[in-house]
């Protein structure tokens, strides 16, 4: 039996310019300093299925957390082949705002999410301002909708969505943060989701601003290195540098190529 190829395309759906490093890092020496962020959702493609993870962040919602959207992944996938409506599987990584902005649009799909995120934010912790602020109950509320209507799947720590791709438990960002790894024709990539914002974190061992446990965010690094296949076959979430060192699809700005080999970076 063949093992199964995905094709691995990155939707830059929103953009944050105005970031500084005191927002992204907990301990920073140099806090006013500009750190851009990105915002992207994935789409994996074999000979026969598509898989998209995470949908992206709705643009009033962008607005009102202060970023720019610049692309609806909605129409990212159509641009890639791919109807939303008619999609079947969808992968949520977790359920932060910028995550689970287009659920509405995937409506014939099966959804995909860790049990812990679910029993995260619909417990006790969300009393807490600090862990909820990432959340929109409106889209929590969308989640129950689809469990109870028997579209989403609460699975365990680690679980096959298809032939080469799996999703795995790491917490520390939220508690049900997952990460998925994936066969690629070079080799086993990460999406790292929020695992990993930038490369930053998983280069010099720090933790992103943004978190549930310090300890299980910074063990996860681990977790990224043993499942890829290298260090170039780990995919952060947020990080400007994706678009310096992986190209675009047929030339689209916000598209990108990601089972493509990146090219080397120089922080100069």
């Amino acid at each position: 039996m063949s093992e199964t190829i995905w094709k691995t395309y990155g939707i830059r759906h929103a953009i944050n310019p105005t970031r500084t490093r005191g927002q992204n890092f907990i301990l920073e020496s140099d806090p006013a300093a500009s750190l851009p962020l990105d915002f992207y959702s994935w789409l994996l493609v074999s000979d026969d299925r598509t898989i998209v993870v995470d949908t992206g962040m709705d643009p009033a919602k962008a607005e009102k957390h202060g970023h720019t959207h610049v692309l609806s992944p909605v129409e990212a996938l159509s641009r890639l082949g791919v109807s939303a409506r008619d999609a079947d599987t969808v992968i949520l990584t977790h359920a932060h705002y910028d995550h689970l902005g287009f659920l509405d649009a995937f409506e014939k799909a099966h959804f995909f999410m860790q049990a812990a995120e679910m029993e995260y934010v619909t417990g006790p912790w969300m009393e807490k301002w600090w862990f909820r602020r990432a959340y929109e109950p409106d889209e929590i509320n969308r989640l129950v909708n689809l469990l109870h209507g028997g579209r989403l799947t609460l699975h365990g720590r680690e679980s096959e969505i298809a032939d080469g791709v799996t999703v795995h438990w790491v917490g520390g960002h939220c508690a049900g943060q997952e990460i998925v790894r994936v066969r690629t024709a070079r080799g086993y990539v990460v999406l790292a989701s929020d695992a990993l914002h930038y490369y930053e974190e998983y280069e010099r061992g720090v933790p992103f601003a943004v978190v549930f446990n310090s300890s299980d965010m910074l063990a996860s690094h681990d977790v990224i290195r043993a499942l890829a296949d290298s260090d170039d076959h780990v995919l952060p979430a947020h990080d400007p540098r994706l678009a310096d060192i992986y190209p675009r699809h047929d030339g689209e700005e916000h598209i990108l190529r990601l089972d493509a080999a990146p090219k080397a970076w120089s922080a100069s």
